[in-house]
């Protein structure tokens, strides 16, 4: 029996996880070092239960705080423009206040956007100011030396000086479906290119993104909970479906624009063909402007070519610069290609059969998965990168130095860099620590303020069956195996493309993971074969089938672990998860009802036609090339087979995955005769925040899942 402290620490969770945002609250993040290294700016909130962010300075060992919204009258985000509104769902952001900035080249100056005002600050002390725009303004950007700020606004791009004077209009959209400096639903959601406009190292112009959505399928998105609100217009491309059309433009600040010429095809010699061929470029994955000038990287919609472009920026042409070809797809490493300041290509490279990264003729040692490249800072490359998948470290290439590994404890590390300083932000099994090192020496740490969870995560650490799957098996605290009791298993994966969570470092997952073992079940987490960082092959094993070698590996891994803890009862196993992980917990019941006997999922695409063009194209195909792959990977056509325990939530304001997925699984399992629960989250996007809402979503898992199993 738990004692009576404990029960508080249990029924307390559930709220404290809601009210901390996955204890995300009060975690330093965003880090900018200046290029002599002095100064360091972050964003951070008051503290583990405080929503509101705001900037921070690390400078002489201490932190100064530069931004307080709540002294500009700025605390909420009531007065959101919507592309803000959107920018910040499609990154995941989960504060509310400053939850970005930009600096000078110096570092001498940070802009920002609070409910669509633009406001500036310098270092030296001052009080911040408003900085007047033509309109709300989103993603404001100063330039390089600080004397004009780039904003968009009603899509239109516009610079401003950086004391208000001078606003002028550089490009402004020639119809209702035309943006200028923004992103597309695919480039930010299913890429990661949040950006949509970069200065050019002299201020003189900019590299912009214009988009066109008008060939993008239209759907509406209503508010079930108040009919009075008119629906949401959604342009959203689902698979097999037209893009938005992306293009770059150069504009001067003096006035003038040049259209960026980019290649119609990409180059197919070598091109290694397949069950669906389209050679056309038509993502941009990635841009930029740097000192040897524009540049951009392109990629076909069969994803398997991708090209880097220098653009000469007088003319708009576009010169290859760098091609890579995969009989899968092409996997984007984020911050590459780039090139060092002497010009030097850093590109991602493949190495046997280790995502690799290659700097000028050098590559990474064999078996290092690189997973980004962090900066270049003077020739140094700095990246992270894996030997072991349960551990990423930060890395460095110097000439004349070849790669070494900078972080050294076990866990999962980040940086930024600046000069000789270095923040190595690392997230061990310990907590969060963010250190501020200046030549390899540790100058001081930038506090994290987050709430710790109230049940201490305590995994152990597995490798399971023939596949050697990375797990983690948490047991209740108060359990012991030698009573002879036998536990019901719970499993909480995501175990789908781009995500870990068998790592050597606690995050929230551990924590709910714990919080589920304290109610009285064994819960394994496993990173089946799709997850990143271990190598190339077990990424695509997944092509052309979403669910089968996942589920098999969470099959193998829940018996693995019953066959050396004999108190696993394989009689009573549960499944839960969100979005991928959702969409396999399904699955799990569906196909493999011997195995599982109930499950939990929220969000999850039912429907793989539902879902967009670059995420779910890269895994399954083309639909009318390849239908026989989303037959087999969908759930609807499979909601007969249900015979156990099945309950359902969404948000019915997801605009990632569109609460159709929901409704047509549900509609099918009524047609077949199959009992099931619904639990839907009125109000609620695919990053669920609402505090009572959260809360009371995992209490109603935990009872849904004792009462199916038993406990």
């Amino acid at each position: 029996m738990l004692p009576t402290h404990d029960v508080s620490r249990l029924t307390d969770f559930p709220l404290l996880f809601a009210r901390t945002r996955r204890f995300s609250l009060g975690v330093p993040g965003r880090f900018t070092v200046s290029p002599d290294g002095e100064r360091v700016f972050f964003v951070r909130t008051g503290s583990g239960t405080d929503p509101v962010g705001r900037l921070w300075l690390f400078e002489d060992g201490a932190e100064r705080l530069l931004v307080d919204p709540a002294a500009l009258g700025a605390e909420g985000d009531e007065d959101l423009p919507e592309a803000e509104r959107v920018r910040r769902e499609r990154a995941r952001v989960m504060s509310s206040g400053v939850v970005g900035y930009a600096t000078d080249r110096a570092g001498r100056l940070a802009v920002f956007a609070l409910g669509g005002a633009v406001w500036a600050v310098r270092t030296d002390g001052g009080a911040p100011w408003p900085v007047p725009t033509a309109g709300p303004a989103v993603d404001p950007r100063p330039s390089p030396d600080g004397s004009r700020i780039a904003y968009v606004t009603g899509g239109s791009v516009r610079v401003v000086g950086v004391d208000g004077t001078d606003d002028r209009l550089l490009a402004a959209p020639e119809g209702p479906d035309v943006t200028y400096g923004l992103t597309d639903h695919v480039s930010a959601e299913s890429i990661g290119r949040l950006r949509g406009h970069w200065w050019s190292p002299d201020g003189d112009a900019l590299l912009v993104a214009r988009v066109d959505v008008a060939p993008v399928s239209r759907w509406y998105q209503a508010d079930p909970a108040d009919p009075r609100t008119p629906p949401r217009v959604l342009r959203y491309p689902a698979a097999g479906t037209a893009n938005a059309e992306v293009t770059l433009h150069v504009l001067r600040v003096d006035g003038g624009s040049t259209a960026v010429r980019l290649p119609d095809e990409a180059d197919t010699e070598g091109h290694p063909g397949g069950a669906w061929t389209d050679r056309r470029y038509e993502y941009v994955t990635a841009a930029g402007w740097n000192a040897h000038g524009p540049f951009v990287q392109l990629q076909t919609r069969d994803q398997r070519t991708a090209g880097l472009f220098a653009v000469d920026p007088g003319t708009g042409a576009a010169r290859p610069l760098h091609r890579e070809h995969d009989p899968a797809w092409v996997a984007l490493t984020p911050g590459a290609p780039t090139r060092t300041p002497s010009g030097l290509l850093v590109a991602a490279q493949a190495v046997g059969d280790a995502r690799g990264l290659r700097v000028g003729d050098t590559t990474t040692p064999p078996g290092l998965q690189v997973r980004e490249v962090l900066d270049t800072v003077g020739e140094r490359v700095l990246f992270t990168a894996s030997e072991d998948p349960t551990q990423v470290h930060v890395w460095a290439y110097e000439p004349g130095r070849g790669f070494r590994r900078l972080s050294e404890e076990p866990g999962v590390h980040t940086a930024a860099a600046g000069g000789d300083t270095l923040v190595l932000d690392s997230w061990t099994c310990a907590g969060r620590s963010v250190t501020v090192l200046r030549g390899g020496a540790a100058v001081g740490r930038i506090a994290v303020l987050a709430e710790r969870p109230p049940v201490p995560p305590r995994p152990a650490h597995l490798s399971l069956g023939d596949r050697e799957l990375n797990s983690h098996l948490h047991l209740p605290s108060w359990y012991d195996p030698a009573s002879g009791e036998r536990l019901p298993v719970l499993l909480s994966p995501y175990a789908g493309p781009g995500l870990q969570l068998a790592l050597r470092a606690h995050g929230w997952w551990n924590a709910v993971a714990q919080w589920f073992a304290e109610q009285g079940f064994a819960v394994l987490v496993t990173d089946g074969r799709g997850t990143p960082g271990r190598g190339r092959a077990w990424e695509v094993a997944v092509r052309g089938d979403r669910l089968g070698p996942a589920l098999e590996d969470q099959v193998d891994a829940v018996r693995a672990a019953a066959d050396r803890h004999p108190y696993l009862d394989l009689g009573r196993v549960g499944i839960r998860g969100w979005s991928y992980g959702g969409y396999l917990a399904i699955g799990a019941v569906l196909h493999r009802p011997d195995v599982f006997h109930a499950a939990v999922a929220g969000a999850a695409p039912t429907d793989r036609r539902l879902y967009d063009t670059h995420w779910e194209e890269r895994f399954l195909g083309h639909p009318d090339i390849e239908p026989e792959n989303y037959t087999r990977s969908s759930l609807v056509p499979h909601a007969h087979l249900l015979s156990r325990p099945l309950m359902l939530m969404h948000g019915l304001a997801d605009d990632n995955v569109v609460p159709a997925h929901l409704l047509r699984l549900s509609a099918a399992l009524l047609a077949a005769g199959r009992p099931h629960a619904v639990l839907p989250l009125p109000g609620a996007t695919h990053l669920v925040t609402r505090e009572d809402v959260v809360a009371e979503q995992l209490r109603r898992e935990v009872e849904f899942l004792k009462r199916s199993l038993g406990v």
